[in-house]
């Protein structure tokens, strides 16, 4: 087959419609070519269907109209007739505002190559090129596609896959560079307010980005691009092969004469930027067997979640304490957050780990008022269970760092499997090594609560519980409170005594014992210990009233080191651990 490449051209078509101009040109194409526009992307499991915004294909030969036919949802075959040259045009509305699509308007653009670029059935793995232009007077370009030489907005790939794993951000934007590990870095950060301190977001990437460098061994980028959008209210990002996607609220970002500890929002931003860049190995490279080759037409399962995203969790914070970015402290009151959080969802005691990586195109990211009753997060469980892993192995003489260095440097950085992990795992433990593995297997595949309390004191650090205050606990709700809105019920955990009197989500508390209620905890006011509720709701316009004896909330644990001689081996064990 022939080199010259497939060649994508993307426009502005009318950034007040949000809408991109694409065109392909495909030099050598047989008759019955068939292209289609991929319905998920990578890193973030649901199908999104994409094509739904791609509108107006055309395609052309030696400048004749050339029949298109679609096929299925996001698939098209073209009948040439021949074999020869052949263009391709179409539109794609653009208005998401995340970090998985593309968006436009008159002051930005921003794409990933998954909701724009067709896809050549058959000749993925030839080169392919991106040109883009014009672009409006002022506007500049951020990716890390690889400059084609001697052109301007111009890019190459070695294949399809390459092409689509670099979003392009395109616009007006704060622009600054730090080297880590000798490797050249680049923030491209959009929608800042003014004294936004960018010198200090690069100052602390700097330090995230050489401690996971280190940890590693190298970095396998020749370059490495940050696309972080500020905005009013947003939070998310998405790995990619050479850069990520993030997305913030513009209060989050470090201001000027701001120094001292991180907030607490840019201190949960610089936890995403430690997760994400953490991916460049661990799912970028690193991944499951089953992604090995994408199949980008449906869903692509997995039971290894909670490994690369898991496991990628409890390293992002972890990063943040190791760089010097927060304290111990800080650090634990994190890791406590985690903790309470799977312990209030009961879903923890229904769903496995592994089922959970399985289900997440259809659980995970299509949550709803039953959420936490029947699932469990891949995300944060996975993360303790990296905790309890590391520090088992720590207890052995191992280290969950060595299984990583283990996994990357057997398998080349390539797809491996559970039995790979466990393998990794027992060579790490040593004498222990075998049955540390086979707790990893229950821990991943069954549902019981994680032995973190012995593991923690093992480490010099004290799981304090202590129980909840509020009626909304006690109750078992999950509420949204206000003095417009009212007392909204978005969820009822299983178990609980508002589940038991019938309470269902979508219900609006009225009163409690002939009282109006504008938040729930008005009602402690009068109410004793063990005293009953008469509660006043309304559903469906429809009022009804329900009696609800309120149970022991369950508890909360708070961290905190335990004060011991520096040559207690529980304190030796927690440095190592934290590496302070």
């Amino acid at each position: 087959m022939t080199t010259s490449p497939l060649q994508y051209h993307v426009e502005l078509d009318d950034p007040r419609a949000h809408r991109f101009a694409v065109t392909l040109t495909v030099p050598d194409a047989d008759d019955g070519l068939c292209v289609s526009l991929p319905v998920w992307i990578p890193g973030s499991y649901l199908v999104r269907e994409f094509a739904r915004h791609l509108s107006a294909l055309q395609a052309e030969q030696d400048g004749q109209p050339v029949p298109v036919e679609q096929l299925d949802k996001a698939r098209w075959r073209v009948r040439s007739g021949r074999p020869g040259p052949l263009t391709l045009r179409w539109r794609v509305y653009a208005f998401d505002r995340s970090v998985r699509a593309a968006f436009l308007d008159g002051e930005r653009g921003f794409f990933n190559g998954t909701s724009l670029l067709l896809r050549v059935e058959g000749q993925e793995t030839r080169p392919h090129t991106l040109s883009l232009g014009p672009l409006p007077e002022g506007w500049e370009v951020a990716t890390a596609l690889k400059p084609r030489p001697g052109a301007v907005h111009h890019f190459e790939a070695a294949d399809y896959d390459e092409l689509v794993d670099h979003p392009v951000e395109l616009g007006t934007f704060w622009r600054g560079r730090f080297e880590a590990g000798g490797v050249p870095h680049e923030f491209a950060v959009t929608g800042a307010w003014p004294g936004f301190d960018g010198e200090r977001l690069l100052a602390d990437a700097q330090a995230i980005c050489a401690a996971q460098i280190a940890f590693w061994g190298g970095s396998p980028c020749e370059r490495y691009v940050f696309l972080l959008n500020a905005v009013d209210d947003g939070y998310g990002g998405l790995e990619h092969r050479a850069s990520t996607a993030l997305i913030c609220g513009r209060k989050d970002l470090p201001r000027k004469g701001q120094a001292g500890a991180p907030s607490e929002g840019y201190a949960t931003l610089l936890g995403l930027i430690s997760h994400e860049y953490f991916h460049t190995w661990n799912v970028k490279r690193l991944k499951p067997a089953e992604f090995a080759r994408l199949d980008y037409r449906q869903e692509n399962y997995t039971r290894l979640l909670w490994f690369f995203e898991g496991f990628t969790s409890y390293y992002d914070d972890l990063f943040l304490v190791r760089a010097g970015l927060i304290d111990e402290a800080r650090y634990l009151q994190l890791l406590g957050k985690a903790i309470n959080g799977v312990l209030a969802t009961p879903g923890r005691k229904v769903q496995s780990l592994a089922d959970a990586s399985f289900d997440a195109w259809v659980k995970y990211y299509r949550q709803d008022e039953n959420t936490p009753n029947a699932t469990v997060s891949y995300y944060t469980k996975g993360s303790l269970v990296a905790l309890a892993l590391d520090l088992s192995l720590r207890r052995a003489g191992g280290t969950l760092d060595a299984v990583m260095h283990d996994l990357w440097q057997r398998g080349g950085g390539g797809p491996i499997g559970e039995a790979d992990i466990l393998d990794a795992v027992r060579r790490a433990g040593g004498a222990d090594g075998a049955a540390i593995a086979e707790q990893l297997v229950q821990w991943v595949h069954g549902t019981d609560d994680l032995p973190l309390v012995a593991l923690l004191a093992a480490a010099g650090v004290q799981a304090k519980a202590e129980p909840q205050t509020g009626l909304a606990a006690a109750l078992g709700l999950k509420l949204s409170e206000g003095p417009v809105t009212g007392i909204q019920v978005r969820q009822v955990l299983a178990g609980g005594a508002g589940e038991a009197a019938g309470i269902g989500a979508g219900d609006e508390l009225l009163g409690a014992d002939g009282w109006r209620l504008r938040r729930l905890d008005e009602a402690q006011q009068w109410r004793l210990d063990g005293q009953p509720l008469r509660l006043l709701l309304a559903r469906d316009q429809r009022l009804h009233e329900v009696g609800v004896t309120p149970a022991a909330a369950p508890a909360q644990f708070s961290l905190a080191t335990v004060a011991a001689p520096a040559d207690d081996p529980a304190a030796a064990l927690r440095r190592a651990w934290l590496g302070r």
